[in-house]
C-alpha cells in the first residue's frame, strides 16, 4: 500500500512564491500556505495546532519552531525550520532543493529539520519514548 501523501504547510514568513514552486517540484505532496487557509497573522500556537489537526509538517524561518521544549520530537507531525539568509524566495527554494535531495519524505514525518547554509540536521523521534 502506497504511503499517504506528505502534507506540508509554509509558515507566514515563507514567500508566497515558494509554494507555487514546491507544488510543482514536489507533485506528490499536498502543500499549502498560511495564507491560503486564513491564518495569516496568526501566533505560532495556532498555526501549530492547525497543522497537527490537519496532519501538516511546517516549513518556517522561525526560531521558536525549533524548541524542543515547546513543540517537543514526536509530539508533532514534522517541523523544518529553515536557517539561510537571505530570506528570500531563491533562497528558501535552494534551502528546500536541498532538503528535498538529502532527507527521504518518511524521515521528515515527525522529526525536527533544521536547514542551514551549509548542512542539514535531522532529529528523528525515538521509537517508544
Amino acid at each position: 500500500m502506497p504511503e499517504p501523501p506528505l502534507r506540508v504547510l509554509l509558515d507566514q514568513n515563507i514567500p508566497r512564491e515558494v509554494l507555487a514552486w514546491l507544488k510543482e517540484r514536489k507533485p506528490s505532496w499536498i502543500c499549502s500556505h498560511t495564507s491560503e487557509i486564513g491564518m495569516s497573522g496568526a501566533p505560532d500556537p495556532e498555526i501549530f495546532r492547525w497543522a497537527q489537526t490537519n496532519g501538516y509538517i511546517i516549513v518556517t524561518f522561525d526560531e521558536d519552531f525549533a524548541d524542543t521544549r515547546t513543540f517537543a520530537l514526536g509530539a508533532h507531525c514534522g517541523i523544518v525550520r529553515l536557517r539561510v539568509w537571505p530570506t528570500t524566495a531563491e533562497a528558501t527554494c535552494n534551502a528546500l532543493s536541498r532538503l528535498i535531495a538529502a532527507v527521504a519524505d518518511a524521515d521528515l514525518a515527525g522529526s525536527l529539520v533544521i536547514v542551514d547554509q551549509g548542512k542539514i540536521r535531522l532529529r528523528k523521534p525515538q521509537i517508544g519514548s
